[in-house]
This record gives C-alpha cells, sequence and structure tokens, in this order.
C-alpha cells in the first residue's frame, strides 16, 4: 500500500472513530508508522541513487583536485597489480600524503579494466603495502573508499580474498601514521571496510556505508529483489544513520543537488576536513593513535539497555 492509500485509510479510520466512539489509537499508530518509514525508505533509496549517480565524481576526480603531484604506484609484490584500487604519493598543502582509494570507471571499456571498483586480493594487498611505506616514511594516509564490495569472483576466492581483507583490517588498526577515510559513493560490506580502518571516517552527505546492498538484503531478508527500496529505509545505510550511531566521526556536506552538480566544490568541502584533520592527527604520538583507534573500532556495535526487574517468584510477594 502506497503513501497516499494509507493516508486516505487513516482519514477514514479517524471519521469511524469519531463517528462511532470507537477507540482506534492502535491501528492509527500503526498506520502512521508505516507512513513514517515508507518516508524513510524513499529517503535511503534517493541517496543510493545519487550515491551510484554515473556522473558522481570517482576517486580520481577529487584526488586531481585536491593533491599536488600524485604520482601512483603499483603492484602488490606478489601477484600483480589491480586497477581496482590505486594508490599513491601526493601533497596536500605541502605535507606529503599517501593516497589510496577505490576507483570505477567511467566507461565500459574502463569499467571492466576497474571491475566496477570490486578489488581482487592483490588489490588489498597493494593497499597495505602502500600503507605501510606510508608508516615507515611516517606519510599519513588518506583512504576514498567508492565499491559496491570486493569482487566475488572464483579467482578471489583461490588468492585468498578473506585473508586479504582480514589481514588490512588487523594491520590498518596498527598503523603506526595518521588514516583519514572519506567514504565518497558507496561503501558496501567487507570490500569498503578494508580501507575503512582509520582515525578518522567522514562521509560526503549523499554516500552510503552497509554490510549488503539493498538489492541483496531485499532478496535473503525479504525474499524480493523487487524491495530493495524498503531494505534501504531497513539498513540504516545514510550518512546521517551512521553519523548517529558513531560509526562515523562526520559528514562532508554536498553542493545542492549532489557532488556530480559541482565537483569542484565537493572536493574544496573535502580538502577542507583533510587539512584540518591531519594537522591535529600528524601531532599526535603514533602509540596514541593506535590506542584511540582501537577503542573507537571496538566501541562500534555497542547499546545500553534498559534493566527491567525480575518478576516475583511464584507464589511470592
Amino acid at each position: 500500500m502506497n503513501t497516499a492509500a494509507l493516508q486516505e485509510k487513516i482519514e477514514e479510520l479517524k471519521k469511524l472513530a469519531r463517528d462511532s466512539g470507537i477507540d482506534a489509537a492502535g491501528e492509527l499508530e500503526r498506520l502512521e508508522g508505516k507512513i513514517r518509514a515508507g518516508a524513510k525508505s524513499e529517503e535511503a533509496w534517493r541517496r543510493v541513487e545519487l550515491a551510484r549517480h554515473p556522473e558522481r565524481p570517482y576517486a580520481l576526480d577529487y584526488i586531481n583536485r585536491i593533491f599536488q603531484g600524485f604520482i601512483e604506484l603499483h603492484g602488490d609484490r606478489a601477484f600483480g597489480d589491480d586497477p581496482a584500487i590505486i594508490g599513491g604519493l601526493g601533497f596536500l598543502e605541502g605535507r606529503p600524503v599517501t593516497i589510496i582509494a577505490n576507483q570505477k570507471g567511467r566507461t565500459l571499456k574502463e569499467n571492466m579494466r576497474r571491475n566496477h571498483g570490486m578489488a581482487n586480493p592483490e588489490g588489498y594487498r597493494k593497499s597495505l603495502r602502500l600503507a605501510k611505506q606510508a608508516e615507515k616514511f611516517r606519510r599519513p594516509v588518506v583512504t576514498f573508499v567508492d565499491t559496491a564490495g570486493a569482487y566475488p569472483g572464483l579467482g578471489a576466492e583461490e588468492r585468498g580474498i578473506a585473508e586479504a581483507i582480514a589481514r588490512s583490517l588487523r594491520d590498518f588498526s596498527q598503523l603506526r601514521t595518521p588514516v583519514v577515510c572519506v567514504i565518497i559513493g558507496e561503501g558496501g560490506s567487507g570490500g569498503a571496510l578494508g580501507l575503512s580502518v582509520g582515525d578518522k571516517i567522514y562521509m560526503l552527505e549523499n554516500a552510503i556505508y552497509s554490510v549488503i546492498s539493498p538489492e541483496g538484503c531485499a532478496s535473503l531478508l525479504l525474499r524480493d529483489a523487487a524491495k530493495a527500496k524498503d531494505a534501504a529505509g531497513m539498513l540504516r545505510i545514510t550518512s546521517a544513520d551512521l553519523l548517529t550511531f558513531k560509526v562515523i566521526n562526520g559528514v562532508i556536506p554536498e553542493p545542492p543537488g549532489g557532488a556530480h552538480t559541482d565537483p569542484d566544490a565537493a572536493a574544496s568541502l573535502i580538502k577542507s576536513v583533510l587539512v584540518k584533520e591531519l594537522q591535529d592527527l600528524c601531532r599526535r604520538n603514533p602509540s596514541v593513535l593506535v590506542r584511540y583507534r582501537n577503542q573507537k573500532i571496538r566501541k562500534i556495535g555497542h547499546w545500553n539497555e534498559d534493566f527491567f526487574p525480575a518478576p516475583p517468584a511464584a507464589g511470592g510477594t
């Protein structure tokens, strides 16, 4: 039932309650709850569409606007190079920085080469190699996250995709240099998590971050892929939701209509956040960074429950 039909049903129920004196408060609350849930799903789905917009800036669009003298480095020194994850060196207001990012393609040919931004194990091993290099030379690390997830193909499984992501999570959590992560589009599942362990994690206003895609959730839990819009609302994947849950440290606003309407302005907003955070983080002791980074990770998912006293034993007073 759509929102208009629900609203019509509510008005009919209110009229019936007035005319007959029936208490319909419970049913009215249920229907109004459906309307609120529907509005939330609509808003979440709008964010999903903006995060996937074909003209939305990708990592290289931001890197070329934010950093000076970017030099890309290749290879994991074990298997090969994965174009789905790019990494290299650049300067941010004169400060040397290591940049690691998911990169999607604009054209069909480029998307085939970059595998739609879905990385294989060698991509995560390359990113970890660069992060370790940054630690050695005391350079901060900036990551840009934009992927539907890690590549689930047979070759990726054979080469150890799960182990590569797990090692990335472990080693990034212990990296003795500042790490700032920015989710710029899709932040999907473990593929995004592999580049999202940092001292500060930010999301663009219209980015999404989730354990599974709305389509995947709808297929598995709702048994209908067509209910992806409902699943988007249930998953709580928007930047506002993630900020409420304290999974991220902040939300970076986008130009009206989305980052694709003004990439230069979007890049400028990201740059100001990076400059501010790195100025602060680079002054801190590396051991302190690691300790607080791990405390932050361990707090994710904690919640408080109200205490309800146990009922008296049978026959008690």
